[in-house]
């Protein structure tokens, strides 16, 4: 009863035997398995009275670790501490989201025993230079017998035994040694071993790692020129997570960057992943200019079951499972879909994402930054009305940013926005902060020359020439970086592909007539930047060297003047 008809299973089999009590059986299984396999059979379903285990607490799983600590303590050799036990399932429990406990925290202490006894098990220097010493004897005993020197064998046997058996007895000593002061674990290597599988740093703080904290804000001011309140803001959030006083179930943190083109948005999502691992490959950068239609929103959770790509995953639930603690930056993210945001919002507020396939992806440790451009044009423009003190230097920080938010509003829903801990807007960059933006340009040109044994230095003219070819306020530092490539990297690849210079050469960048002249010992190197002269039957081809020659009286002044300041 119950199966497909004229079936004979295992089920058929043992269903009259249950009937009749013949047969008491205890089972186990997973809920998945017992819906697909038993829930179908409904006759054999009955047969069995259901008792659900639940995942046991985190004190639950404490005592069962107290339980099995004896078994891993024979096994690994290693005494094993309340406080290891402990830690065990606190961090399993926090960090490690896609199993269950005790599982997860039983191996956990298996693994970190292991790594402890793995430490501790090297032999004394002595018993290798017995091991050593015997391999040799041995050697040179086989040598004896092949020369037919069988009276200087025996002395070589009767050595080789005598050094074996020491060798024993030096065994014994370490052995029993090794007993008597078995190493321990505790908190610090359980949370080594978590930080290892998670790549979530959930070690102590130590003293150097909590100055580097606190003089955060001065290292991401090495790579990133100006903009303090963007920077104060994501410094203090990163402080409040590492000390443990952020909300567990939310991001560590999640802001709006708003702010012109070129002014450092994304540069400082590329900072701060470098700054918190070391390493901008933590950086997860999603474009969201590629999810504007309704039905590329899938695309970040995964594709819904029956649609192509179901089995692949989500482009954002995939990373986020395999780097739980990464810097997440949504660019652009006002050209996106709406419907996105519905998927942010549950991220904003619970930490967390449910998958196409049912996962559940822990985004408590990632910290979320989306990038806009909205409400740009205020920033750039900066005119006020009437004759007022701030004539000079446009709207303060303070209303510049309510006038933004304003605008911020009109766009987002407020669900959204309220969701956020902190928009920042980015001021435009002054021309003060482009000077300090060349030298970090090229200081960056040195690294890239350091291979070749080339170093660049730059005279104070040449980079008021830099400053005045690459500043344009609405723009941003992007102009700079062509500015650069154009007048001396276009001219240094020049020089160095016409000669090639001696390890430790150095070449000097000035400024004459309006152009940068490279010099290696008084001699200049890499000719003058020639700008395209416009023909008839010639394209304006910006930024490509046209035929020698100054161009004409009225030309210079043409097409190109607004490229070099705007689009150098």
């Amino acid at each position: 009863a119950g199966a497909a008809e004229g079936a004979i299973d295992a089920a058929s089999i043992l269903k009259p035997a249950l009937a009749r009590g013949e047969l008491q059986t205890v089972g186990a299984t997973t809920m998945d398995e017992y819906r697909k396999y038993l829930e179908r059979d409904a006759a054999l379903e009955r047969r069995f009275q259901q008792i659900k285990v639940a995942e046991p607490s985190v004190e639950e799983t404490v005592e069962i670790l107290k339980g099995l600590r004896d078994r891993y303590e024979a096994h690994h050799r290693i005494r094993i501490t309340d406080e290891a036990l402990t830690s065990a399932s606190e961090l399993a429990d926090r960090y490690i989201s896609d199993r269950f406990l005790p599982d997860k925290a039983i191996d956990l202490i298996d693994e970190a025993a292991s790594r402890m006894r793995i430490r501790t098990m090297t032999a004394p220097p002595s018993y290798r230079e017995l091991e050593e010493e015997i391999a040799s004897v041995r050697k040179e005993k086989e040598a004896a017998i092949e020369a037919q020197e069988f009276e200087k064998a025996a002395n070589l046997r009767d050595k080789e035994r005598k050094l074996s058996h020491k060798k024993l007895e030096l065994e014994d000593a370490w052995k029993s040694s090794d007993e008597g002061m078995r190493a321990s674990i505790g908190e610090d290597e359980i949370a080594e071993i978590v930080s290892m599988w998670t790549g979530i740093p959930v070690v102590k703080i130590t003293e150097a790692e909590s100055k580097k904290l606190l003089r955060m804000e001065d290292e991401l001011h090495q790579r990133l020129v100006g903009q303090d309140p963007a920077v104060r803001a994501v410094s203090k959030a990163i402080r409040r997570a590492r000390a443990g006083l952020k909300d567990p179930r939310r991001p560590t943190g999640s802001f709006i960057f708003l702010g012109p083109s070129g002014v450092g948005k994304t540069e400082l999502a590329r900072t701060l992943a470098a700054f918190l691992f070391g390493d901008e490959d933590h950086l997860v950068q999603i474009d969201m200019s590629e999810y504007m239609e309704k039905h590329s929103v899938s695309r970040l959770v995964g594709s819904p079951p029956g649609y192509v790509g179901h089995d692949e995953g989500g482009q954002l639930t995939e990373v986020v499972r395999r780097k739980p603690y990464s810097v997440i930056l949504f660019d652009e993210i006002e050209k996106a879909h709406p419907d996105v945001f519905n998927i942010l919002l549950q991220i904003l507020e619970d930490g967390r994402l449910t998958d196409s396939q049912g996962r559940t992806v822990d985004f408590r440790n990632a910290i979320l930054i989306m990038t806009s451009n909205i409400g740009a044009s205020m920033i750039t423009k900066d005119t006020p009305l009437g004759f007022t003190q701030t004539a000079t230097k446009g709207m303060s920080y303070d209303d510049m940013k309510s006038r933004i938010t304003g605008e911020l509003k009109r766009v987002f829903r407020p669900e959204f926005l309220n969701r956020v801990d902190e928009v920042i807007v980015f001021h435009k960059l002054e021309k003060a902060e482009i000077s300090s933006i060349v030298d970090l340009m090229i200081d960056r040109l040195r690294g890239q020359m350091a291979a070749s044994g080339v170093t660049v230095e730059l005279t104070a003219a040449g980079r008021d020439l830099l400053v005045d070819k690459g500043y344009d306020p609405m723009l941003g530092a992007r102009p700079l970086r062509r500015a650069i490539q154009r007048y001396i990297e276009d001219k240094l690849s020049d020089a160095m592909l016409e000669r090639s210079f001696p390890e430790g050469t150095v070449v000097m960048v000035d400024a004459q007539d309006d152009d940068t002249v490279l010099t290696v010992n008084g001699e200049v190197v890499g000719g003058t930047v020639e700008l395209p002269m416009v023909g008839l039957d010639e394209p304006v081809a910006q930024g490509v060297g046209g035929p020698s020659g100054p161009p004409p009286a009225g030309e210079a002044e043409g097409p190109d003047a607004g490229g070099a300041s705007a689009g150098a």
